[in-house]
């Protein structure tokens, strides 16, 4: 070896790479180079501006979700979060009404299992085997019996806002709000403490949008189903 290759040499590291300028941002710039989509999310649509909105289910902490809103939009969550390799435990009066989605999902694999209300097992969610419970269980849904924890979060679905929902979104993370009435949207908007702009825009809510806030951000979101959603679950709708 010749002298000026070992002094390209450095200890345990190899030869020295080719000189390159330095790749500078300006501090002004850096939000630009935030990614829209994490890669622990599910995509539930697009935002006002266009851009992909996320809803990140798989956790290590306790994660609550209600949803007033339709059949079609969790039918369309629980297919996404079986997409990213989750398990969906749905618990359900209804079973007729998921039980074409449970087929279809995961390729013959049994990633979305349909349960009884009151019946759903013990799931055993973990970092590499994640678990999303959907509660289907009407206007007055029961205390579950498995709860959010650990890498299993539980998302509730109300058709309407029921003499339970107080709580429900007291207790949750995460609110989606579907198109209600004109009095529902007034008691979303002081249990949310939305502005007078977005409570007066819920009843005109168009199928498939969702107003998804937490007591301290907002953020409206248009779902629209691929080719393969549409045909298995037909075109988005508020009322089932």
């Amino acid at each position: 070896m010749t002298g000026s290759a070992r002094n390209a040499v450095r200890g345990g590291f190899g030869l020295i790479g080719p000189r390159r300028e330095r790749h500078v941002v300006p501090a002004g710039d850096l939000d630009a180079l935030a990614l829209p989509v994490g890669d622990d999310g599910v995509v539930i649509g697009v935002d006002a501006e266009g851009r992909p909105a996320v809803l990140g289910v798989n956790r290590p902490t306790p994660y609550e979700v209600t949803l007033i809103g339709g059949l079609w939009t969790a039918q369309v969550l629980a297919l996404r979060t079986a997409a990213t390799g989750a398990r969906v435990a749905v618990e359900t009066g209804r079973g007729q009404v998921w039980s074409g989605l449970a087929q279809a999902a995961g390729g013959g694999q049994q990633c979305v299992t349909l349960h009884d209300v009151g019946r759903v097992p013990p799931q055993g969610a973990s970092a590499g085997s994640p678990v999303l419970v959907i509660r289907d269980c009407g206007m007055r849904p029961p205390r579950g019996r498995v709860v959010s924890g650990p890498w299993q979060s539980v998302l509730t679905l109300l058709p309407y806002l029921s003499p339970t929902a107080p709580r429900l979104l007291r207790n949750s993370a995460l609110v989606g709000v579907q198109r209600v009435s004109p009095d529902e949207a007034d008691r979303i908007g002081v249990l949310m403490g939305l502005p007078r702009a977005a409570v007066e825009s819920l009843p005109t809510l168009g199928d498939g949008v969702t107003l998804w806030c937490t007591p301290r951000d907002r953020k409206f979101v248009m779902t629209q189903g691929t080719e393969t959603e549409t045909g298995l679950l037909g075109a988005a709708r508020r009322i089932d």
